[in-house]
């Protein structure tokens, strides 16, 4: 009975897109060290997510920037979810999905809250959206350097905010956030 793990990354940055996986596991192959992506270091992430892409069905959704400024962060997050699902090349019996909100779907779906320490596949889906959206955000940095993307991930860090004083706002920050709305009014 295939069942499907959904998480999502990048609901709180400045920056980019909100990236969600979805992955049925492969009982036969099932890597050591799975966990919440962020309770595990970064080589440790990369060197999963290859085991994971290699050995398992999974799918990437992504819900852009400007997306998120149009419908709102929790509902660009639920569209990336969705994505996500409809991109699986098979179909789950049932989704285990992060979080207390269910994107529109007709699967049977459980929410389950901290389900990325609680659920072998959620951990592993917030594993392929983590280096997956860190690879886009990686890739922004080379066309717009000086915002330290590579390292922050769009979030809000000292060296970023700095940037956005100095450099001013780029295409793909949200500016329906803060304090980037109120650079902008």
């Amino acid at each position: 009975m295939p069942v499907a793990g959904v998480d999502e990354v990048g609901r709180g940055p400045l920056a980019g897109p909100v990236v969600s996986a979805a992955i049925i596991l492969n009982k036969e192959a099932i890597p050591e060290g799975i966990n919440d992506s962020k309770k595990i270091s970064k080589n440790k992430r990369i060197q999963i997510n290859r085991e994971l892409v290699a050995n398992h069905n999974y799918a990437i959704g992504i819900a852009t920037v400007e997306e998120i400024d149009k419908i709102n962060i929790l509902q660009a997050s639920l569209l990336a979810m969705k994505r996500a699902v409809l991109g699986l090349s098979i179909i789950p019996k049932s989704t285990l999905i992060d979080g207390n909100k269910l994107p529109e779907l007709s699967y049977k779906m459980y929410p389950i809250i901290k389900g990325d320490s609680k659920s072998l596949s959620i951990a592993a889906a917030s594993i392929i959206a983590k280096v997956y959206r860190d690879k886009i955000m990686e890739e922004l940095s080379i066309k717009y350097p000086g915002y330290f993307w590579e390292k922050n991930s769009g979030y809000g860090t000292k060296q970023h905010l700095l940037a956005l004083d100095k450099l001013g706002i780029t295409p793909i920050h949200r500016k329906s956030f803060a304090p980037i709305y109120n650079m902008l009014n």
